[in-house]
């Protein structure tokens, strides 16, 4: 084999060795990539749980300050109808002792 076939020979000898190592490093980040689509995948769905789990909590702690509202406004509302009534009686009161002197000497 003279010269010039040795170099050619060597040369694609090399364009194969560097073929087989382009085509591990793309088999390499082909696995890398799909690694790291796994770990997102297993990443939102952490957070899509995480998620849904604070929205349960929320919706919890909502429910509960919705009902101590509304007992808070339910007792409000019946002291402020009790007062009224301590009112309406004592004007009643007023008037028929009102009356009564009026009507009577």
């Amino acid at each position: 084999m003279d010269a010039s076939s040795r170099i050619l020979s060597e040369l694609a000898s090399r364009e194969l060795a560097l073929d087989q190592q382009i085509e591990a490093a793309k088999a390499e980040a082909d696995r890398e990539i799909e690694a790291a689509r796994a770990r997102a995948a297993h990443i939102e769905q952490e957070a899509n749980a995480q998620l849904a789990e604070m929205q349960a909590e929320f919706e919890q702690v909502l429910a509960a300050r919705t009902a101590e509202i509304r007992e808070r406004a339910h007792v409000d509302a019946q002291r402020e109808v009790q007062a009224a009534t301590e009112r309406s009686e004592r004007k009643l009161e007023q008037a028929v002792v009102m009356i009564l002197k009026a009507v009577l000497p």
